[in-house]
């Protein structure tokens, strides 16, 4: 079953009076990329978090926040009165600067980071096993989250997939013809040359060299195997490295039966095997 690298998962849970809060947003990348902004009072536990992301999402660009919000009037809180001053310091020096209106600035620095202090306390064993928990919650959230997209993206795959396949039974039709083209051509050619000075043994060998130089037969097979071999692949865990180097694959068959083909409507047919493997390749990027 695949998996998308873009998705958002949300989780929390109360200790005491506390309200923990946890949500992880991913996105494509082609490893793990992690950004974790949480509470100075959980950072001891920052490396267990950062296991727990990593083992349950694989890869991605992932940025993960803790909040933490007060539910009681247990917990003292008190303002950081010299941060606050600085915050409006700084707002009233810009505000100046750009000439704007004066603000109401206090509503504004309350809002900013760290403004809020609390009591420090030593963290629990309890605590830590709720935050944990509640990380493993989100992870979980956000899995369910990339198997939904997943589910999207097998299913393009497989139609593009198949409209690559049936371009290319529709192939054999005009080799017979492409070599009929490839024969009257050469023998207009040799209409122009005074009669008996060319062998026609001669021409018979080279007739054969550019039909052997021309079969697609090789490719034909090798793109089938590719294709069914793409779509086996998509039922495997993190298939989406693989399916990337499967999608080279593809390109390269695709790109040699092109050079051979030597017919318009061979063309037409591999351009639009071309125009799909690019929208595949452009979702696999987004694939784990």
């Amino acid at each position: 079953m695949l998996k998308s690298m873009t998705g958002f998962g949300k989780a929390s849970g109360n200790f005491q009076s506390k309200k923990i809060t946890v949500e992880i947003r991913s996105l494509n990348s082609k490893s793990m990329d992690l950004n974790t902004r949480i509470p100075s009072q959980y950072k001891e536990i920052d490396g267990e978090i950062r296991k727990k992301l990593s083992a349950g999402l694989g890869r991605g660009k992932v940025d993960i926040s803790i909040n933490v919000e007060a539910i009681g009037d247990s917990i003292p809180i008190s303002i950081n009165r010299e941060l606050a001053k600085t915050y409006y310091n700084e707002l009233k020096s810009l505000n100046d600067e750009l000439g704007e209106t004066t603000q109401d600035y206090l509503s504004l620095i309350l809002k900013m980071p760290e403004v809020y202090s609390q009591s420090k306390e030593d963290l629990s064993d309890e605590e830590k096993a709720l935050v944990i928990q509640v990380v493993e919650e989100a992870v979980e959230n956000i899995n369910d989250f990339r198997r939904k997209e997943g589910e999207d993206l097998e299913r393009e795959f497989t139609e593009r997939l198949e409209e690559i396949r049936a371009f290319l039974l529709e192939v054999p039709k005009y080799e017979n013809e492409r070599i009929e083209i490839i024969r009257e051509r050469m023998e207009k050619g040799l209409e122009d040359i005074q009669s008996g000075t060319y062998d026609d043994n001669r021409l018979e060998q080279e007739m054969i060299f550019y039909i052997e130089k021309l079969d697609v037969a090789e490719e034909k097979m090798r793109l089938s195997n590719h294709l069914d071999y793409f779509i086996e692949t998509m039922k495997t865990e993190q298939a989406g490295k693989k399916l990337g180097f499967i999608g080279q694959e593809i390109g390269r068959e695709i790109n040699t039966l092109g050079s051979k083909s030597n017919h318009a409507e061979m063309q037409k047919l591999v351009i639009g095997m071309k125009d799909n493997l690019e929208k595949i390749k452009e979702q696999v990027l987004n694939t784990l």
